[in-house]
């Protein structure tokens, strides 16, 4: 027997096997149920979501021979066997993309008022309606206002706003939605364990994400991957069929863009263009990864739900939350340019690079030439004014605070007695914490230890950052710190602002802007330079080239 594509093999035969869909799946299977049906159903969606396989097994529920009208045809009978093989009579199948002229809408209309010949029903299945042309709508809404009792109208579209509101009025209109890349990805897995398909589990995944909400295109790209890998699926396989990204080098990419390693980053690029992978799905691949990182960051125990792998909760960890933010931003801004670069390799180029140059730097403060807003005058300046100088590090360095060396397990406040902030902010740089657990302890104060019991208190405003997994890690890295196993203890201050680290980070901050305001506009060429303009500050465009420790 010849080979059967998998689209086919496994279209769904009756309600309970179709995947997704249930708000219409529901609202068909009461109508049937209670007998309440109407003359005309709109299914609308994208390719491939399943409306032309719901309007097949809704006319198989009108003509089952053994249970009548039922969401439950029984799938033996005369009826549903012709109706699964395409060939029951009074089913009849129009493509009106082929059928575009009026007298062919109007040829198969015109046998609407004679009586089914072996169903129930007559019932007319018309996919991609919104090709007819005018004049065959006209036609049709002639017919759809006054139906004979015997027929039944099925109408799917990609398009629905190209039909006209008197024909979308006349129906029942249900919208199929794109069917979500883990419920692919389920269907996908469970259907190669029914063909005994050998494959890797981190193969699916990326077959499901190409099909883009399509459990059609998932079939058939399943088909063209298995094919691919001679009967088997293997991850890196799929990634040279599909043109993405394996796992492995994506990974990569994300720990040079943490390690800040330009040359690294150029390197995996070059190893991609070697491979014709496509540099803009590999974009993609970046950005549903920075995505997922970030879930990771911000909600526990995300990882285990959707079976992320570990290597990415470990990478999570090594990034900040700032940063994963505007990596994932760039990347967004980045895929949208990425047609309009030379080439689609220096577009990702350029993204890549893009993420390591506004990555904020370490360093002494220093003040930026200001942003002046030019006002014209109607004659010209009598000199020109030399440009602004740049205001050196030296002259701002004595307004920012110095950074005290960090202290040994041993200087921290042994003692019941609070341990104030200076203590615990010089302490948190050599726990080595990242993410959300080091925003956390820097919303802390070192309330109280005694030996290896520490308590920290957290302000009010700041509580809720605090999860399981942040006071776990807390607690690791303390007890790493002082050499054994810490009792440690949060508790909520009343108040609402405490002098934690952040606190004063963030003070430091808006005094090394005052500072860099005030030495900007005491600086005599920029003096020159507004006057002979007659140009003005904008406001808040003075900053620190850094935020100060």
């Amino acid at each position: 027997m010849s080979y059967q594509v998998l689209a086919r093999k496994w279209r769904p035969r009756n309600f309970s096997e179709m995947v997704g869909q249930e708000h219409v799946l529901k609202a068909l299977i009461n109508a049937l149920d209670r007998d309440q049906l109407h003359h005309a159903y709109l299914f609308t969606g994208t390719r491939g979501v399943g409306k032309t396989t719901v309007a097949r097994i809704f006319a198989k529920s009108l003509n089952c021979e053994t249970h009548g009208v039922t969401a439950t045809p029984c799938g033996e009978c005369n009826s549903c066997r012709e109706i699964d093989e395409g060939r029951f009579v009074d089913l009849i199948e129009v493509d009106a993309a082929s059928r575009t002229k009026v007298d062919e809408t109007r040829e198969l209309l015109d046998n609407v008022q004679y009586m089914p010949s072996k169903g129930r029903y007559k019932v007319y299945l018309i996919d991609e309606v919104h090709m007819f042309s005018n004049h065959s709508f006209n036609a049709l809404l002639k017919t759809l206002e006054e139906p004979p009792p015997h027929v039944k109208f099925l109408l799917a579209t990609t398009d629905p706003q190209k039909l006209p509101v008197t024909i979308r009025s006349r129906c029942l209109q249900f919208n199929l939605k794109r069917i979500p890349q883990q419920m692919i990805e389920s269907y996908l897995d469970e259907l190669m364990s029914r063909e005994s398909v050998e494959r890797e589990p981190q193969a699916i995944a990326p077959i499901a994400r190409a099909a883009e909400g399509s459990m059609r295109d998932a079939l058939s790209l399943l088909d063209q991957a298995i094919a691919f890998g001679g009967g088997t699926l293997r991850a890196e396989e799929v990634a040279t069929m599909l043109g993405t990204i394996e796992q492995r080098q994506l990974i990569e990419i994300v720990q040079a863009l943490i390690q800040k390693d330009g040359v690294a980053l150029l390197q995996q690029v070059e190893l991609l263009a070697e491979k014709a992978v496509d540099f803009s799905a590999v974009l993609v691949e970046l950005i549903a990864q920075l995505h997922q990182m970030a879930l990771i960051q911000m909600v526990p125990g995300i990882a285990e739900e959707r079976g992320i792998d570990a290597e990415w909760s470990v990478l999570s960890e090594q990034l900040s939350p700032e940063d994963l933010q505007l990596f994932y931003q760039i990347a967004l801004t980045g895929r949208k340019d990425l047609p309009m670069a030379a080439t689609l390799r220096s577009g990702l180029e350029m993204v890549l690079l893009r993420m390591l140059a506004f990555q904020p730097v370490t360093g002494q403060a220093a003040a930026v030439a200001p942003v002046a807003q030019r006002q014209p005058k109607q004659q010209p300046p009598q000199r020109t004014a030399a440009p602004p100088t740049a205001v050196t590090p030296q002259a701002v360095a004595a307004a920012a605070p110095t950074s005290a060396s960090m202290p040994t397990s041993a200087s921290i406040s042994n003692s019941s007695a609070d341990g104030g902030s200076d203590s615990w902010e010089q302490m948190i740089p050599a726990l080595g914490l990242g993410g959300l657990a080091k925003q956390v302890a820097q919303n802390c104060l070192l309330k109280q230890r005694e030996g290896l019991k520490v308590v920290l208190e957290i302000a009010e405003k700041s509580g809720s950052l605090l999860n399981a997994r942040s006071e776990k890690q807390i607690r690791d890295a303390l007890s790493s710190h002082l050499g054994g196993e810490v009792n440690l203890t949060f508790v909520v201050a009343n108040s609402a602002q405490l002098d934690t680290p952040a606190a004063r980070a963030e003070q430091r901050a808006d005094d090394a802007r005052s500072e860099a305001v005030n030495v900007i506009q005491q600086d005599a060429d920029f003096q020159s330079l507004v006057s002979t303009f007659d140009g003005s500050v904008v406001e808040g465009s003075i900053e620190p080239v850094t935020k100060p420790n």
